[in-house]
């Protein structure tokens, strides 16, 4: 049995603090401690030290301690291996030899063939130094070197995130590494500087940097350069991007990012962002004066003006249950996005979101609490959508943005008691909104005055759940509403003259649901079958007529419902009405055949048929919804996951009497080990704005082997019997790389903005991440 000796406590000590300087180097420090107040995960407390080795032994005359063989020392969760450590009381010397590991709380991990350090650990050196961090990556340097507590220094060192072996274990070249000859990290200054850097790819210098520097990764914020981004196009011709990020002060920031363009005037991009105690903005903005320009760069003459966007949002905790926030929303040209290729634009930035291309500003305060809601808010709407191309220019007109309403105030609120009301629960809601138009949208030639309206609706909703010892469940429902209007500016069909007019209304629906679960199991499935039936009835109610169609026909306010679908999602709706201004009367009874197959191995399968019935037709509904008739449409709907890697879905709304298609969306997707891909399908007789619309969108890859494949992609207007976009491209992927070759022909025309072809790359690196795209 090997003897084992406990050292003195400082030898032991400064042992350990040689390999713990490795960790310094790298700037892992941070991470050795344990979580504060509790112990390490090695059972020691901290500030306590294990150490074991084959020998130790203290010569007194030389004032010197050494320790060989199977070094192990513990220390505040990080543990440090070696074949020898030697202590010199006279210089304060720490000397570790031979196979030095040290391993760190977080997992990484150190190497090293020697290391010296001196007793207060502020210099020290580490020779045939290597590391492999979090994520996979690694380090190598023939040496590191601590020159003081704020400067790190790494000589000819190595950084990739790649294999460097090869399945055999024999060496071989990474796909991307990062060689320099020197590394200094200052984190004083909180930067990293390169001196003779090479980006390497499959062992190959691809680019050189004599010098350059970035912040440190360790640093929770730095002022500095950030990656560029460059590309090339018929439209800009080349582009050059740089942004720089400006940390201001510990709670605010801005980055400035002038693109530079060879066929046209720069732009200026930019984002500020600050924190305050109770909430935090974050403004995007852009500008430029410039010409306008077309679809292949070429400027206008007489268009030069000032062009720019502004992207904001804001929210702020007033207490524990009000907030309020904003969102600004608005450019001055209609395709500054398309044009400067500006991203991220159309998404959600406060609680009301527009339709894609469309931008909304609006200042919104909400309470919340465990039972009860309510919000206030205002909100403008900016139309970036093309319209008709004009027969004369070519082009396509945007849209008109005085026929959007003004919104403000819309007031939402719910309530829902703790206690239930005669064995069910009680809902009560609020809800008010003023709408405001500078035109009207039925006549845009004659710029008439937009309808204006005001609206109060108070609304009570019971619903109880009783289910027998059978399984039979029965839901019954009341709902009850009342509405008050005040309509202006209502064109009377003479010239421009217009009335104003008032209403109110009192609404009520009541009604049960009813089903009854079959269930049965079968070899390894389980199948649940379900009919369902809702029987709802309401007094003729009072819509809100604002004119006549040439047939007499009467026109209703609609304000909150035009874009509404039939399906399974709104087959038990009471009132399939989304919005407020219109309401569904009469007796009806919405009935549904359910039917689940889940298997033990995960595969399932769901399908639902059904339909609504009424006593008498009802016009309010349109033709194209299927509801207008006694009998409605068919809705059917199916989803199923047969088998790993694969699902399916399908919904439809078949004609009530021919069974024909009126609309139909379906799609695919699959993936396994040889690619992945999708299909998706959409045709509707007739849309939101009355025309027949059917396409087809693909796309998936293939892969030819283990790196490289094939990516595809298209859009097909079928109605027009035309492509909008088709994508192919080429791509090769390892564990830490990935480069894609895309040729993409867009054939939309978006303004002045053409169909164009272009050819993409794209090259992202594992850790660093980024793209270079060139057009």
């Amino acid at each position: 049995m090997s003897p084992r000796r406990r050292p003195p406590r400082s030898a032991g000590k400064r042992a350990l603090l040689a390999g713990a300087a490795i960790a310094l180097l790298l700037g892992a420090h941070a991470h050795a401690q344990g979580v504060e107040g509790k112990p390490p995960a090695d059972g020691l407390q901290p500030g306590e030290l294990y150490m074991e080795a084959d020998e130790v032994w203290r010569e007194d005359k030389a004032a010197r301690t050494t320790a060989t063989g199977n070094i192990e020392v513990r220390y505040n969760g990080r543990t440090l291996r070696a074949d020898k450590l030697v202590y010199d009381d006279n210089s304060g010397v720490i000397h570790a030899y031979g196979h030095i590991v040290i391993i760190n709380p977080d997992g990484s991990t150190e190497y090293a063939d020697e290391v010296v350090l001196d007793d207060e650990m502020s210099a020290g050196v580490a020779l045939g130094f290597s590391a492999r961090l979090q994520e996979n990556v690694k380090i190598a340097a023939a040496s590191a070197a601590k020159r003081s507590d704020n400067i790190q220094e790494l000589n000819k060192a190595i950084y990739t995130p790649c294999e460097a072996c090869a399945k055999d274990g024999s060496p071989k070249a990474p796909t991307w590494s990062i060689a320099a000859e020197r590394v200094v990290r200052d984190q004083r200054r909180r930067i990293v500087y390169y001196r003779n850097a090479r980006f390497r790819l499959f062992g190959v210098t691809v680019g050189y940097l004599p010098l350059f520097w970035h912040a440190d990764p360790q640093s929770k914020r730095n002022s500095g350069f950030l990656v560029p981004k460059a590309s090339a196009s018929d439209r800009r011709g080349f582009s050059y991007e740089q942004p720089y990020y400006w940390a201001i002060s510990p709670s605010m920031d801005l980055i400035v990012s002038p693109q530079i363009n060879t066929k046209i005037a720069p732009f200026l991009n930019g984002e500020f962002r600050r924190r305050f105690y109770s909430g935090d903005v974050d403004i995007r903005f852009g500008y430029t004066h410039a010409r306008d320009f077309d679809g292949k760069g070429n400027e206008l003459p007489g268009t030069d003006s000032d062009r720019s966007y502004i992207l904001g949002r804001g929210s702020f905790q007033i207490d524990e249950k009000w907030r309020w926030g904003f969102t600004a929303e608005r450019t001055s040209d209609d395709l500054i996005f398309d044009k400067y290729e500006i991203g991220k634009v159309y998404e959600s930035r406060g609680p009301y979101v527009a339709d894609d291309r469309r931008l909304i500003s609006q200042i919104y305060t909400t309470r919340q609490d465990e039972r009860s809601y309510l919000s206030v808010a205002a909100m403008t709407i900016q139309g970036l959508r093309p319209g008709a191309i004009d027969p004369v220019t070519g082009f396509a007109s945007g849209e008109n943005d005085r026929v959007f309403p003004v919104i403000g105030p819309l007031i939402e609120g719910h309530y829902e008691p703790a206690q239930t009301v005669l064995g069910g629960r009680l809902r009560l809601h609020t809800s008010a909104v003023v709408l405001s138009r500078e035109q009207s949208q039925t006549d845009l030639t004659q710029r008439l005055p937009g309808l204006d309206s005001a609206r109060a609706t108070g609304e009570v909703d019971w619903r109880a759940a009783y289910t027998s010892s059978a399984g039979l469940r029965l839901e019954p429902f009341v709902n009850a509403r009342v509405d008050g209007y005040r309509l202006h500016d209502i064109l009377t069909g003479v010239g421009s003259a217009t009335r104003s007019d008032s209403m109110s209304r009192a609404l009520a629906t009541a009604g049960f649901d009813i089903s009854y679960p079959l269930f049965k199991r079968t070899g390894n499935a389980t199948i649940v079958l379900e009919p369902v039936a809702q029987v709802a009835a309401s007094p003729n109610a009072k819509q809100v007529v604002i004119g006549r169609t040439a047939a007499g026909d009467p026109v209703y306010l609609n304000e909150d419902s035009v874009a509404f679908e039939f399906d399974e999602t709104t087959l038990f709706r009471a009132n399939k009405f989304p919005g407020y201004d219109l309401y569904e009367d009469g007796v009806r009874l919405n009935v549904a055949g359910r039917a689940t197959v889940m298997w033990d191995d995960g595969r399932r399968a769901n399908f639902m048929v059904g339909r609504s019935f009424r006593t008498e037709r009802n016009p309010v509904f349109t033709d194209r919804s299927g509801l207008r008739t006694k009998a409605s449409d068919w809705v059917v709907a199916a989803d199923a996951q047969p088998m790993r890697g694969l699902s399916l879905f399908t919904r439809a709304r078949l004609d009530n009497d021919t069974l024909d298609v009126h609309r139909l969306e379906a799609g695919i997707n699959a993936y396994n080990k040889y690619g992945s891909g999708y299909v998706r399908y959409l045709t509707d007789d007739f849309d939101i704005n009355g025309t027949k619309r059917e396409n087809l969108d693909v796309g998936g890859e293939v892969y030819l082997g283990r790196n490289y494949g094939i990516s595809v992609y298209g859009n097909r207007d079928l109605a027009r019997d035309a492509w909008v976009i088709r994508d192919l491209g080429v791509f090769y992927r390892d564990d830490c790389l990935r480069v894609d070759v895309i040729y993409r022909r867009e054939d939309t025309i978006v303004g002045r903005l053409l169909p164009s072809n272009s050819v993409s790359v794209r090259l992202t690196l594992a850790t660093l991440g980024g793209s270079f795209n060139g057009r």
